[in-house]
């Protein structure tokens, strides 16, 4: 029992690019497999920040910025406070109460001790909360509905993206220390229940900071935009580096698949439940009808290249980084192109004009005339531009896959 200790907190270095869920070690399975409550609380205040975020841009696109006490923005913030009790918990009882496995799993910032996630989460907690009363500022002072690019948001993207990243380590941190050697001496790992249920909290998490991502991306996403290689370049800065990284880390073969279904269900199910609720615009010029909430346009098909972005890091593993890079790029931006560009011909068509595709609904203030309530797509590329821009989009992704793949790496190591 003493040796499974050591051996389980001891650090290591290789570890296999997947773990064999059949092969548990009987005195793992036997410990208690339930994860601590500061995790649940960090992956809530994710959660309630993604939700939010979203609920907040259809509050804006169906109602205006009518004030800042509306049940959205609460969302939102909710993921300061909820990061906050977390974190200051763990901060706080690992530098005063200092319990030993604590302790050893922390790390020293200003004179106090905590794990590396904590301390994130918990800046960007103070970050996001100290935006609020600025942002409330800035819009009495400079419009109700003002860009979604000023001082108080970017402070609050900041923010978001640190308890994000807090959070994803601070699981990653406690799934990478539930592996349990198979036998002394051997490299080789068994994955505990334990280590299951935390490695399906990681990936969770990861699918909502996708969701996260693709949402900061929605200016350049937009379905009548999909004909523009600048949509494909977009996608193409980040989006695979999310796949590789949590590929690797999680040691779950199909890992960047479940985050982009994440995604595609998170997006269709607003798209069903938002206009349930009746909302009506409080500010002017009002172009729509408006009646109920107006949900987000559909999802980009980014489900297919993540299932070929984890078959081919799956089955080529032992490839050197930069040419699983090489390949992995080209094949995330044309497996895209190939799907999303006949879908977004799709999605200006009759066909579309349902509660499940969503086209029909339109912002207060679009205008009649404008091509996304004629359904039409602008700034079409043909030809050299085309191509030009999409290998521009296949360089960003090799590089994308490529600092995944190391990041993943990284984080295979955090035990702290």
């Amino acid at each position: 029992m003493a040796m499974a200790q050591a051996a389980s907190s001891s650090r290591t270095s290789s570890i296999p690019a997947s773990v064999s869920f059949a092969q548990v070690d009987t005195q793992a399975a036997a410990k208690a497999a339930g994860i601590p409550w500061y995790l649940w609380c960090a992956a809530l205040a994710v959660t309630s920040v993604t939700i939010g975020a979203h609920w907040d841009v259809s509050w804006h696109r169906s109602i205006g910025r009518d004030t800042f006490w509306t049940p959205a923005h609460m969302a939102i913030y909710a993921c300061g406070v909820l990061a906050g009790i977390a974190c200051g918990y763990l901060i706080l009882v690992t530098t005063f109460v200092r319990p030993q496995a604590m302790v050893a799993s922390s790390v020293r910032v200003l004179g106090f001790r905590g794990p590396l996630g904590a301390f994130l989460a918990a800046w960007g907690g103070i970050a996001m909360l100290t935006s609020a009363p600025f942002d409330n500022w800035w819009h009495n002072a400079y419009g109700l509905d003002v860009k979604i690019i000023s001082p108080p948001h970017t402070l609050l993207m900041v923010g978001i993206w640190a308890v994000c990243i807090g959070a994803l380590f601070l699981v990653v941190a406690e799934m990478n220390r539930a592996l349990v050697p198979e036998g002394s001496g051997s490299e080789s790992l068994a994955a505990s229940r334990e280590f299951r249920n935390l490695q399906w909290l990681m990936l969770y998490t990861a699918g909502l900071m996708l969701v996260l991502s693709m949402f900061f991306r929605m200016e350049y996403t937009w379905s009548l935009l999909l004909h523009n290689t600048d949509s494909y370049i977009a996608v193409a800065m980040g989006t695979p580096l999310y796949f590789a990284a949590v590929h690797v880390c999680s040691r779950n073969r199909w890992a960047a698949t479940w985050m982009a279904a994440i995604y595609t269900v998170f997006l269709i199910g607003l798209i069903l439940i938002l206009p349930l609720f009746p909302a009506e615009p409080k500010l002017g010029p009002v172009y729509q009808h408006v009646t109920h909430f107006v949900p987000p346009q559909f999802p980009v098909l980014i489900l297919v290249p993540a299932v070929l972005t984890d078959l081919l890091l799956t089955r080529a593993e032992k490839w050197k980084p930069w040419l699983l890079a090489l390949v992995g790029g080209p094949l995330f931006v044309l497996s895209l192109v190939a799907v999303e560009w006949p879908f977004a011909s799709f999605l200006m068509t009759p066909a579309a004009v349902n509660r499940f595709f969503g086209t029909g609904y339109f912002d207060y203030a679009t205008p009649s005339r404008s091509p996304e309530v004629r359904h039409i797509l602008i700034d079409v590329q043909h030809g050299a531009a085309l191509w030009g821009g999409l290998g521009r989009a296949m360089v960003y992704a090799a590089i994308s896959v490529w600092l995944g793949l190391a990041l993943g790496r990284w984080m295979r190591r955090i035990q702290r």
